[in-house]
């Protein structure tokens, strides 16, 4: 879809989203360092986008045990599992689970995780994520000291035991929902690029319906963004 400046102004405002699988108006999703929605993956991104904090700090971690009898084993870490949820809140701290859409996980629904093999013999685990909320002025290095705070804090069951695995990474809620503020700095982007060739030249914006996409852009910051093209082409006589 091509749209000239004057049409793309108007359009830019309106420009549905079109992800399909999931509602990402509402949505948390995970921001690594780098993630596309769409198939065709390009490490060029556009430079106008949406810069702000995070909503997140995430830590996986694991709750592994080793107990010789399996169902003594599995009772004990889904007991640190339960014990890890409970604390959780009472350090203003989330509990989750999932890979790039994150659902919350609370007391109901801990036996929905499915105990893991792991890689010694005679062990079992389970793995989720902690997530601490990032206020204003909060530093990646304060989420990460709350987080193994609260790991330390969790008292273990049994030969269960809990730890961090992987980078500290980030999350944002529901991407969609800044779509207006995207495609507003896109516009006056364009409307700025128009005056500067003049009249000779049009601005031409495509693919603006596409899905806001997302990025990690400093050490708790995401950058939000349309994959939009922008070119300048001579107006015809």
């Amino acid at each position: 879809m091509r749209h000239f400046i004057t049409a793309a102004l108007a359009g830019a405002l309106i420009a549905p989203s079109l992800a399909s699988a999931q509602d990402l108006g509402s949505m948390e999703v995970i921001v690594t360092a780098r993630r596309r929605s769409s198939d065709d993956y390009s490490p060029q991104m556009p430079a106008i986008g949406l810069r702000r904090q995070a909503d997140f700090a995430v830590q996986g971690v694991v709750v592994r045990g080793d107990t010789r009898d399996s169902a003594q084993r599995e009772q004990e870490i889904y007991a640190m599992v339960r014990g890890a949820v409970a604390l959780a809140g009472k350090q203003g701290l989330q509990l989750a689970f999932g890979e790039e859409v994150l659902q919350p996980l609370t007391a109901a629904n801990v036996s929905a995780l499915g105990i893991q093999r792991d890689s010694r013999p005679d062990s079992a685990k389970i793995t989720f994520l902690v997530k601490a909320p990032l206020s204003a002025g909060m530093t990646a290095q304060q989420a990460q000291a709350r987080i193994t705070a609260f790991l330390k804090a969790v008292t273990p069951v049994g030969r269960a035991q809990i730890e961090a695995v992987d980078d500290l990474t980030f999350s944002v809620v529901g991407p969609d929902q800044y779509r207006p503020a995207i495609s507003e700095a896109i516009a006056a982007d364009a409307r700025a690029m128009a005056a500067r060739v003049g009249p000779d030249y049009a601005v031409q914006i495509e693919n603006l319906q596409a899905p806001v996409e997302w990025a990690r852009s400093g050490p708790s910051e995401v950058f939000l963004y349309l994959p939009y093209r922008l070119s300048v082409l001579p107006r015809r006589p």
